[in-house]
């Protein structure tokens, strides 16, 4: 059902997919959008026991998409590296295919929603604000990945 990598070479163990998705804090998750016009977003997540999950308002066009299709990508990159005396940038990606869903369950939604906060800051004073105040307009979701693939790529 998917693809094989093509430039085998370059992919990357799951171990280094998995290292990726838990210390990289954002990528793009892609959609099938209106008319059938592809609709990706930059998106923070949380990774956790094989699952990815995210936040976003209770209603717009990602939302309308996911209703509509919960097949779905999501895309993660490292900021790269440069071997010494090279000018080419070595970056290692992660593609994620699978299914999203809207989490129902408050307790989840309050794990997610603390988690994705202590991925940029540990002020607690700062998370409990936002639970208090903005919590109730936060809708979250949960991708099951069905496929994963990662490669490391050279620029030159």
């Amino acid at each position: 059902m998917f693809r094989k990598m093509r430039r085998f070479k370059q992919q990357l163990e799951e171990s280094e997919c998995i290292e990726i998705l838990e210390n990289e804090p954002r990528g793009v998750l892609s959609m099938f959008g209106d008319d059938g016009y592809p609709y990706g977003i930059p998106l923070d997540h949380w990774y956790s026991e094989g699952k990815l999950y995210f936040h976003c308002a209770k209603e717009g066009h990602k939302l309308d998409a996911i209703r509509s299709c919960d097949k779905v990508s999501y895309c993660v990159y490292d900021s790269g590296y440069r071997r010494e005396g090279e000018w080419a940038l070595n970056i290692r990606s992660v593609v994620v295919f699978g299914r999203i869903h809207i989490v129902e369950e408050e307790a989840k939604k309050k794990e997610i929603c603390t988690n994705l906060c202590r991925k940029f800051t540990d002020d607690e004073e700062y998370l409990q604000k936002e639970l208090k105040n903005a919590f109730s307009r936060v809708c979250c979701l949960e991708l099951v990945p069905e496929h994963m693939t990662g490669k490391m790529v050279n620029e030159s």
